[in-house]
């Protein structure tokens, strides 16, 4: 309890005092965590959505590896990229490998399928009567489109927040193919694991107590977009 309590100083101090390595590192936390998140919604919503109204040959094969990523290992995920970042992988000559561009390649990579898959799974709830009846009102397929999103605007949101939660926790891939640069890709997470190692629980625990204040703040947004009532 007494280190938990001193940790909880320690980050108190840190945010107070202005410590600009700590600043610099929440703030590449934040930044390719939501870069990541924002484009993984971007191309998972409008799938997710397509697969969730939509019936075709290899559909459910196609279900299956969505939902079977949805819990693939960040390491593995951390692999997958470093291989395709390699000098002899296929996009070898960008030297995106240890970079944040290569984080949010792998946060993306694992965050991508939750999204998909929760939308996916939102709209095959939709029933057919629901579809006829605003067919039958004369909408447009956009107008359709923009019908679904609000009726279904909580479980849109709850599947962002899920696979925001997924990348504000990730480390295992950040730490592949970020390589934890001073300066460059050292993000929160990777950060505690480094101060662990180095038996430093002081500071290990104070940064988790900002990454879980961040983590807090942004869930708590979202959740309040997720809640709102509808203005009449």
């Amino acid at each position: 309890m007494e280190l938990l309590i001193d940790g909880l100083k320690k980050a108190i101090e840190m945010i107070l005092s202005g410590d600009q390595e700590v600043y610099a590192i929440t703030w590449l936390t934040l930044k390719v965590c939501l870069i990541s998140i924002l484009i993984s919604t971007l191309i998972g919503l409008p799938f997710g959505i397509f697969l969730g109204l939509t019936r075709f040959k290899g559909r459910r094969i196609l279900l299956l590896f969505i939902n079977i990523g949805m819990g693939l290992p960040p390491v593995v995920a951390g692999l997958w990229i470093t291989m395709l970042l390699w000098r002899s992988g296929p996009l070898g000559d960008l030297s995106l490998l240890y970079s944040p561009t290569a984080i949010v390649m792998a946060q993306i990579l694992v965050s991508l399928p939750i999204v998909t898959s929760l939308t996916c799974t939102a709209f095959q709830q939709i029933s057919d009567k629901m579809l006829l009846q605003i067919k039958a009102l004369g909408a447009t397929k956009f107008q359709t489109f923009i019908i679904l999103i609000k009726q279904l605007k909580i479980a849109i949101l709850a599947a962002i927040m899920a696979g925001f939660g997924r990348v504000i926790a990730e480390v295992g891939a950040a730490m592949m193919v970020g390589g934890n640069i001073l300066g460059d890709t050292r993000i929160l997470t990777t950060t505690i694991v480094m101060e662990v190692s180095k038996g430093n629980f002081d500071i290990a625990l104070a940064l988790s107590f900002i990454l879980l204040s961040v983590a807090l703040l942004i869930t708590a947004a979202l959740t309040f977009l997720q809640q709102r009532k509808r203005i009449s």
